[in-house]
């Protein structure tokens, strides 16, 4: 098992950590800064140094069980298993991905009573689609999005307990995932003080991912494009404003 650092913490830039296994297709850690690639995030890139080496961290990516395997560039040297290396993340484009996951949340936040039918997350470009015939005009919805960056809203992380959602099913809006279960434990992401839409709530959903710790540090965002992608599925693509 590799201890997921940014579960609890999205700024942590680096760590030391002991190598349980190095191969090609990954070096395992018993714990990390890499966020693997998935939920539409991509994986952490960076570097491992050991005394006498390092190896540049192409992606990050799920292994067996709950082991994270950071993957080598080509050629580059692997570290001894048992060592102990710092593994540090390229913190600029992460910060970036942050800025952009949270984003997402709150566009998903101003779709209301849509499921969202896809998503990816990029540092330059993000996406999220809509089972929605027809959303609102594109200037409005980046008002809205601005608006609620700039209202410099708190987001926090919470872990509750996994059976919240057979309570609560209308905590997940996306219908191509669903999050992970067996573990006990759900790992929420919330904005806004509230605990409920009209009393400060922003958004509250299931999320593996990294996130900003205020919308404000964010930065002004622009509605690229709205796109057709099926009959009720509608694209709504943002970038950095």
């Amino acid at each position: 098992m590799t201890e997921r650092l940014f579960q609890d913490d999205s700024y942590l830039k680096t760590t030391t950590a002991t190598v349980v296994s190095a191969g090609p297709e990954g070096v395992v850690l018993d714990r990390t800064v890499f966020y693997a690639r998935g939920g539409g995030q991509p994986g952490d890139t960076g570097v491992l140094r050991w005394p006498g080496g390092e190896m540049v961290v192409a992606d990050a990516i799920k292994g067996e069980g709950a082991a994270i395997l950071h993957v080598p560039a080509p050629d580059a040297a692997l570290p001894p298993a048992g060592s102990v290396v710092e593994a540090t993340i390229d913190w600029d484009r992460r910060h970036r991905l942050m800025r952009m996951h949270t984003t997402l949340h709150l566009l998903c936040s101003l779709i209301k009573g849509a499921a969202v039918t896809g998503g990816s997350v990029g540092a330059d470009k993000s996406r999220l689609d809509f089972d929605l015939p027809n959303p609102p005009p594109k200037e409005e919805i980046e008002a809205a999005l601005n608006a609620l960056i700039a209202a410099d809203h708190p987001v926090r992380i919470e872990w509750v307990d996994e059976s919240v959602l057979d309570t609560d099913p209308g905590l997940v809006r996306t219908m191509s995932v669903q999050p992970p279960r067996g573990s006990g434990r759900l790992r929420l992401m919330r904005i806004g003080q509230g605990d409920g839409q009209g009393d400060g709530l922003v958004d509250l959903q299931p999320c593996g991912g990294t996130h900003v710790a205020r919308t404000g540090e964010i930065g002004p965002m622009r509605v690229q494009k709205i796109e057709n992608k099926g009959r009720q599925n509608r694209r709504i693509t943002i970038v950095p404003g």
